[in-house]
């Protein structure tokens, strides 16, 4: 059996790398304005040199920029999406860890406008990667929210009435807005791109379906809706464009919100969302077991995210290749691949573990796929 040679790859990764801390400290210092624009762009310039070179060292076939240019994982993204601005009101998250709750204060999101397309979001940072990886053997890989994240993080409140009276005209704008995105990225040269989402693994935990009712939304069938959503984002995308989606229950400082399997999604979500492949978590029992995975039709690949970014502990290859058995045991091994749980550093706080043990979690996911698939 073959290693691949399209995304998503035998060995893999989610997309967030823990930032170094040359660059943590010329973040700090451009908030405080004692650097200017040109240094952090600068500091952030080097800074993803050198993690793709690392990738590329480590063994992976796809790059990322690490995400270092960013924040959060996804409010950099939506917030320059036309009509969406942040809300004087506060959104408290509570995130779950071994020795401790800890709690992600960040402000709320408002539609106060129709949403549009102002700008290609992220063009430049995918054109420095592109060009960093061109002749290297090495596909650059672009990650963004998926459109679902604007809706989940607020629901109906966050979306003002006299704008959107007929949610449905959200909806459409929505999808136009990312399709266009979507378009645009294709005419950079991206074919890779992965829509990340934690809508549609948080729904599968009864305490966050309580919430979404709680707020006045079909918690029953809201993941149709995303999954309607996606495919609409979706339907133009350019030829030759291979799409993931990863989906994860929360990636705080080593802390998680949702737990439970993807029962609840499983059947509509590998049947209908019409992606190349799925990055699922798969790190721990809070993922519930591999049964969901019969549902996966043929010809879409499952990512399992055996390998967790939330504890600093290396797993054995002998652990991973029993996993993955399991996991065979539902989807053709031909179907698999292997990857982290998440990423390392979805905030620009990141995960609990040195940049060493980061790497040294690559590695072991490359050293594994050669060895099942090689």
């Amino acid at each position: 059996m073959a290693l691949r040679d399209e995304p998503p790859f035998r060995a893999d990764h989610v997309g967030s790398l823990l930032r170094p801390p040359e660059l943590l400290e010329v973040r700090a210092a451009h908030a405080e304005g004692r650097a200017g624009d040109q240094e952090l762009r600068r500091a952030e310039d080097e800074a993803i040199r050198s993690v793709v070179a690392a990738q590329r060292a480590a063994g992976l076939r796809s790059a990322t920029d690490g995400e270092f240019r960013r924040t959060s994982w996804h409010m950099d993204f939506i917030y320059r999406l036309g009509g969406i601005s942040p809300a004087d009101e506060k959104i408290k998250v509570k995130f779950h860890r071994a020795n401790g709750d800890i709690e992600f204060t960040t402000a709320a999101l408002r539609v106060h406008d129709r949403i549009t397309l102002k700008e290609t979001i992220f063009a430049d940072d995918f054109a420095f990667l592109r060009d960093l990886t061109e002749g290297t053997g090495v596909t650059p890989k672009l990650t963004i929210p998926s459109p679902n994240m604007v809706h989940y993080r607020g629901g109906p409140a966050s979306i003002d009435p006299a704008v959107y009276p007929d949610v449905e005209e959200f909806w459409a704008d929505l999808s136009a807005a990312y399709a266009e995105q979507v378009r645009r990225l294709g005419e950079l040269g991206c074919r890779y791109l992965q829509f990340d989402d934690t809508s549609l693994a948080y729904l599968n935990d009864p305490e966050q379906r309580a919430m979404i009712e709680a707020r006045g939304d079909d918690a029953e069938h809201l993941h149709l809706r995303y999954i309607k959503q996606l495919n609409a984002a979706l339907a133009g995308r350019p030829e030759g464009m291979r799409v993931t989606t990863h989906m994860c229950r929360g990636n705080f400082r080593s802390a998680w919100t949702a737990a439970g399997g993807y029962d609840f999604v499983a059947e509509a979500l590998f049947g209908e969302l019409q992606v190349d492949g799925f990055f699922l978590e798969y790190d721990d029992e809070r993922s519930g077991g591999f049964e969901p995975l019969r549902y996966v039709p043929k010809g879409k690949m499952v990512v399992l995210g055996l390998v967790t970014t939330k504890r600093s502990e290396l797993e054995s290859k002998d652990h991973l290749k029993r996993r993955i058995e399991e996991a065979s045991r539902y989807v053709p091994v031909e179907q698999l691949c292997l990857s982290p749980q998440c990423g390392f550093s979805s905030t620009v706080e990141g995960n609990e573990l040195t940049r060493d043990q980061q790497m040294a979690k690559l590695e072991l996911i490359v050293e594994t796929a050669e060895e099942v698939w090689g």
